[in-house]
């Protein structure tokens, strides 16, 4: 088996826990303030009803159903062994921290859960919930993922984002305070945006180094405002080939020691109007890996350069 030329999260965990680790997705409930009316009712460009939750088990069951139904599947396709309790479905810090206390302790109440990764928004956290986030930390590994996208105000604004730049550093500072959360940065690749401005995007992830990076692909799902925008011929989404290319330079500029959480697949394949070929991760994440070696780099190749 050819060599990995980038850090992959799930290699990490393995060798962290020697064991096979994977997350376990929870829709607990959450809303999403740029739903909800307080910045908006429409939400992102890309997001779905789903709140960008990947799995097809409902939130009519409890959160320990959700698990246990999860991990049953996980132990039985992918022979996993430990887990994490990944909040996923829309902002998985919007509410009071009492709540969320309970919400979070609930999802850890199983002996193979060694961790927790709570995906969110930079503009739905505060002290007050960074400290019980931390409060998990000694005993597990723990995250927060917040959803980026770009660096480009732009974009940012293009898409309904709900919050630009500044607002993202200044959370991501914010939680830089608490040394047991690690960081995981989402960003979409495709977003109407130059070949230039997305490697802007790479730029500043390298000067803030995360812990962790998610590397999307722009897709269009089922009644999405994008998905208006696809059919009506105003979005062109990227081919394969493309695609492989730009994550290599996307890669070659990041960290070495930040790990890639994700780089292939996106959304429910019964929502998925395009691009098709995003239902080919395991081939996208070789053909990612091979085109790596054929340049002779790697991540963080040219990392130092960069700064």
């Amino acid at each position: 088996m050819q060599e990995k030329l980038y850090n992959s999260f799930s290699e990490y965990l393995k060798k962290k826990f020697g064991a096979k680790v994977y997350k376990v997705t929870i829709d607990a409930g959450f809303s999403c303030p740029n739903r909800d009316g307080t910045l908006s009712v429409h939400g992102c460009l890309f997001c779905d009803e789903s709140g960008s939750f990947s799995q097809s088990h409902s939130n009519l069951l409890s959160i320990p159903e959700q698990i246990q139904t999860e991990m049953d599947f996980l132990r039985d396709r992918f022979k996993a062994e430990k887990f994490m309790s990944y909040f996923q479905a829309y902002t998985n810090t919007y509410k009071p921290v009492k709540e969320l206390e309970k919400i979070y302790k609930e999802s850890l109440n199983h002996p193979d859960i060694v961790g927790i990764s709570i995906g969110t928004r930079p503009d739905c956290i505060d002290d007050e919930k960074l400290s019980l986030i931390n409060s998990f930390a000694p005993e597990y590994y723990t995250w927060i993922e917040y959803g980026l996208q770009s660096a480009n105000n732009k974009t940012l604004k293009m898409i309904n984002r709900g919050h630009d730049l500044d607002c993202f550093l200044r959370g991501f500072e914010q939680t830089r305070k608490y040394s047991g959360i690690n960081i995981c940065v989402h960003v979409i690749l495709n977003l109407f945006e130059t070949y230039e401005e997305m490697m802007n995007t790479a730029r500043l992830l390298s000067k803030i180094e995360p812990d962790g990076v998610k590397i999307h692909m722009l897709c269009a799902l089922e009644n999405t405002k994008l998905e208006k925008i696809y059919q009506q011929g105003k979005l062109k989404l990227m081919t394969e080939d493309e695609y492989v290319s730009v994550v290599c330079d996307f890669l070659e500029l990041l960290p070495p020691q930040t790990t890639i959480h994700r780089m292939a697949g996106n959304g429910l394949r019964t929502a998925l109007v395009a691009p098709q070929w995003i239902g080919r991760k395991l081939d996208t994440l070789n053909r990612i890996n091979l085109e790596l070696f054929q340049r002779g780099t790697r991540q963080g190749s040219r990392y130092h350069s960069n700064i």
